[in-house]
């Protein structure tokens, strides 16, 4: 409150001295085109247009005044004036001498016609000198500060972008020791030229070298329009210069008008990934929701709490949040009531492998839609506790089929993963047979019941680059597991929306193939990761080197030769043909390993191999 009656005053004062100086700058416009047609001396003036001229003072500065108030010249921020603002001040002295003609003219006390052109422009002329003054000393200053106060920028792209970023740098008070000293654009026929006084001083090639030659701190990548290649590889030329990176997010900020120095973010890692975002339109192909009874197991998961979220937005009947860990499903549910406070969301706690409380929840709320994706999906900790591993995945998700079986669920859609392919660990063969208990239940149910196979997702829980954050902020080292190791990613809301448009596909028994780009190093990533953090490789941070873990693959497989693809309508979707496999034998062994499982059997995997024989475990 004390803050805004200070500011109040301030701009209280900012006006009366505005005002002040308008009124003085609008009589001394008038006596000085009296000097100009007097040939520049007191004496030779008339003393009858002395007299006119005292007389009409005190009429024309109110009506002056008046004027300049209707046309909002006390109201803004000159700081920041532009054109528009100077066009504004010419219509507004332009009035105002119009109205000087018509109250000297109604009150009898004319003077030379052509003092009335001639203070007209002289008053254009002051008025505009005394609202740009403050900007004028602004960017002196500003331009002459001491180098070594100075964040010195360099700006990529020499677009519209960067124009209005350059004003907004100039302007803008937390950037008073900001100074942008060149521009990179890949145009030839701009480089040379000038955007506000800047030079353009080369292409990308050049990055390097001018960084060291104008001695840059910061660099602004001002592209808003790039493709996600191009930005990659500018951006891996930057890394390289150890100056500070920064980006403008979008292109959506250039049409709505949004971009000022607020609009610039750090780089992230996910900008060197080098492909564009996937885009689905799910309002299109998102019918098959709306009005239906919807269940997410695991749905305060990364993926899960993802689903719902996009799923409650297309308005179903009644979405149902269905986790064993309390607080994921509560942040989850409340951010969906503050979200979509007219939602009917349940959120229910609960387990997987209890089939009795499986049970109660089918037999309650009769879903249509079953969206699995309750798993336990950590490679390591479930090479140390396999038992755990197949009582969750395996035996929860047969759970699950079982009750979407006998309740009548149109649609059941299971999310696996790559490592589910050839898998050499635990957990991608308990995600393989999984797939199996789909494909399997497919046959002998009304419901289509179908999986998701992708890769890595950027940003989930236990995932790599968080992991490389918080080693980061310890002061290192980042740990790699090895060089070479390579893996396919993709954003949570990417992977959840063509989840959810692959759940449209569904006819049954297919397994779904998400296309997850060039796979990416690892290595490279982490490399990434410390030079977009500030630290140079090697001398502030530096990696170390592991070993693969037990059951860790170089790369990951998102099919088996025996599969083969069909494409989809949407080509970032495809269709793996399933492998055949004896159902009835199956069953069997599934039933040996549940009883395995919770015996607490010591080493199940020769079991686990048994029902799935596309595994291969390696030695530790």
């Amino acid at each position: 409150m004390e803050e805004t009656r200070k500011d109040r005053i301030q701009l209280l004062v900012r006006r009366i001295c505005l005002i002040i100086t308008d009124i003085l700058l609008v009589n001394g416009c008038v006596f000085l085109s009296l000097l100009m047609r007097f040939e520049i001396s007191i004496s030779a003036i008339p003393e009858e247009y002395l007299l006119k001229y005292q007389k009409n003072m005190i009429p024309f500065t109110i009506v002056a005044i008046i004027i300049f108030w209707c046309f909002r010249m006390y109201h803004s921020l000159w700081q920041y004036a532009s054109i528009a603002e100077l066009y504004k001040i010419v219509e507004a002295c332009i009035v105002t001498e119009f109205a000087h003609i018509c109250v000297t003219a109604y009150m009898g006390w004319m003077l030379p016609r052509s003092c009335y052109f001639t203070s007209g422009v002289f008053l254009i002329v002051a008025m505009s000198a005394s609202r740009f003054m403050y900007r004028m000393i602004r960017t002196v200053l500003q331009n002459y500060r001491h180098t070594a106060e100075q964040v010195r920028i360099m700006i990529i792209g020499a677009g519209e972008a960067t124009n209005v970023l350059m004003r907004e740098i100039q302007n803008s008070r937390y950037m008073d020791n900001s100074k942008v000293v060149c521009i990179i654009d890949d145009d030839t026929q701009k480089v040379g030229k000038y955007i506000r006084g800047v030079k353009v001083v080369g292409t990308r090639n050049k990055i390097k070298e001018v960084a060291k030659v104008y001695d840059i701190d910061e660099i602004i990548f001002a592209i808003p329009s790039a493709s996600m290649e191009d930005k990659r590889n500018i951006l891996n030329i930057c890394k390289e210069t150890d100056c500070n990176l920064k980006i403008l997010p979008g292109v959506y900020q250039m049409v709505d008008g949004e971009i000022n120095v607020n609009s610039i973010r750090s780089v992230d890692v996910l900008d060197l990934l080098g492909r564009d975002p996937i885009e689905v339109d799910l309002d299109s192909i998102m019918g098959y929701v709306k009005d239906k009874t919807i269940l997410v197991t695991g749905g305060g998961g990364s993926i899960g709490s993802e689903l719902c979220r996009q799923l409650v937005s297309h308005k179903p009947k009644c979405l149902i949040i269905f986790d064993i860990y309390e607080n994921n499903a509560y942040e989850i549910q409340q951010e969906l009531k503050m979200t979509y406070p007219d939602a009917n969301v349940v959120t229910l706690i609960g387990s997987i492998r209890n089939i009795s409380r499986l049970e109660s929840v089918f037999a309650q709320y009769r879903p249509e839609i079953v969206y699995h994706a309750a798993a336990h999906k950590h490679v390591p900790l479930m090479e140390d506790s396999p038992n755990e591993a197949v009582k969750n995945n395996v035996v929860g998700t047969w759970n699950v089929a079982k009750m979407a079986d006998k309740y009548g669920v149109g649609k059941f859609v299971m999310i696996s993963t790559d490592k589910a392919v050839n898998p050499t660990n635990v957990m991608g063969a308990t995600k393989r047979i999984c797939e199996m208990i789909i494909q399997s239940y497919n046959e002998r149910s009304q419901t289509d019941f179908v999986a998701v196979r992708f890769g890595n997702v950027l940003g989930s829980n236990g995932s790599v680059i968080p992991l490389f954050k918080k080693q980061i902020e310890a002061g290192g080292p980042v740990t790699v597991t090895d060089p070479n190791i390579i893996r396919y990613f993709m954003t949570i809301p990417e992977a959840v929306s063509l989840v959810l448009q692959a759940g449209a596909y569904a006819k049954g028994g297919e397994i779904f193939i998400l296309d997850m780009g060039e796979p990416v190093k690892i290595d490279d990533l982490a490399k990434n990761l410390i030079r977009l953090s500030g630290y140079t490789l090697g001398v502030d941070m530096e990696i170390k080197y592991t070993g693969l873990r037990p059951g860790e693959k170089l790369y990951e497989e998102l099919l088996m030769k025996e599969e083969g693809l069909q494409d989809t309508a949407n080509k970032l979707i495809h269709i793996g043909k399933p492998i055949e496999f004896d159902k009835e034998h199956f069953f069997e062994h599934l039933e040996e390993l549940k009883e395995e499982a919770y015996a607490e059997t010591g080493d199940i995997r020769t079991l686990i191999q048994k029902v799935a024989p596309t595994y291969h475990p390696k030695e530790n």
